[in-house]
């Protein structure tokens, strides 16, 4: 199974430390998730119209069935160990979800202009100097900027006003979401890059930020983005690691596992995907910074048990404080942290 995109993996650089709540504050935590329940529940509704698809990244079709969340099922491919929803929403159905969802709009509306200084300081500049650090060592030219699936557009707006970049451009098909991109004074294509056809886009680096999980069809989305970079252009992906500690702790308790996440690729996987589609990967990483906040947090919630390990529950409970953040650090620089990037560029 190995390939040559194994390695790839680097080691991520130790970044500042992050919490959960600064991303999105208690106060608002249980309107998100009631929203979010009525979400998916008009999803469950939809059943009938799932349908099984082979493994999104490599399209095999021995696969394993691995767990259940929400009633819906998750496998994990034999091949190159995606693990991914199977049935899944159609393309219909997923498009309908966004377009009419709930928590998107809850997100827009409550949680995202109230974190957004967090998000934009802790999240959106480390982003963005990672994407100058790219083009830099790679020697991609700073021209025009193309972000996919921009959400609030706190990341485009500071891409803009950075000066780092000649022109941003964001494509947001989610009403709300593009809105806000606008109020933020950034260009948008209100659509899915797959809908993109009489627009003419050149860019020298395309940036999707957890875009790729969501897709009924991975594939057809980075060959959409392949054909609006130019040759040599460079493509930065970030997105769930599904065999990522707090996923391969927590199951079906982890918040990566949920209605909206139907690929959770790996390194090898999302890879192996991407060099599939035109491009040539430079290196893979794993710079997350809340897997082992997730797992502590389940387990004093009661969500999850103590760990019987004594070494995980020293460093999950016992001595939380201490180890908890170093332990993170080792997840990141190792592969081993459920959040993951990837640069490639254009062949």
């Amino acid at each position: 199974m190995a390939t040559t995109v194994d390695n790839k993996l680097t080691g991520a650089a130790v970044q500042e430390k992050l919490s959960e709540k600064e991303l999105c504050p208690d106060e608002l935590l249980a309107g998100q998730e009631a929203a979010f329940a009525r979400d998916i529940e008009r999803l469950q509704a939809r059943r009938a119209a799932f349908v099984t698809v082979p493994c999104p990244a490599c399209a095999r079709g021995d696969f394993l069935p691995t767990l259940k969340k929400f009633t819906f099922q998750y496998v994990t491919c034999k091949n190159c160990g995606t693990l991914f929803m199977n049935p899944r929403p159609s393309m219909e159905v997923m498009a309908a979800y966004y377009g009419d969802s709930e928590n998107y709009r809850y997100w827009a509306e409550h949680i995202f202009p109230a974190s957004e200084a967090a998000r934009r300081e802790k999240v959106h500049r480390p982003w963005l100097e990672k994407v100058v650090a790219y083009c830099r060592r790679y020697g991609v030219p700073q021209g025009v900027l193309l972000e996919v699936g921009a959400g609030f557009g706190t990341f485009a707006a500071l891409a803009t006003v950075s000066g780092n970049f000649d022109r941003v451009l964001a494509v947001e098909p989610t009403p709300q979401m593009a809105q806000a991109c606008r109020e933020r004074g950034v260009e948008v294509i209100a659509k899915r890059i797959e809908d993109i056809t009489g627009e003419v886009v050149e860019a020298d680096v395309a940036v999707a930020f957890e875009v790729v999980e969501h897709l009924f069809a991975p594939q057809h989305f980075l060959l959409q983005v392949q054909r609006l970079l130019k040759p040599g252009g460079l493509l930065v992906l970030s997105c769930p690691n599904g065999q990522g500690f707090d996923i391969a702790m927590l199951g079906s308790v982890s918040l990566a596992i949920d209605p909206e996440h139907v690929n959770l690729f790996n390194p090898h996987s999302l890879a192996l995907l991407v060099e599939g589609c035109g491009f040539k990967v430079l290196e893979v990483s794993t710079p997350g910074r809340l897997d082992a906040e997730f797992v502590h947090t389940a387990i004093k919630e009661g969500k999850f048990p103590v760990p019987r390990d004594p070494f995980l529950k020293r460093v999950l409970v016992e001595e939380w404080d201490r180890l908890g953040w170093p332990f993170q650090q080792f997840l990141a620089a190792h592969g081993l942290s459920s959040h993951m990037w990837l640069a490639a560029v254009r062949r």
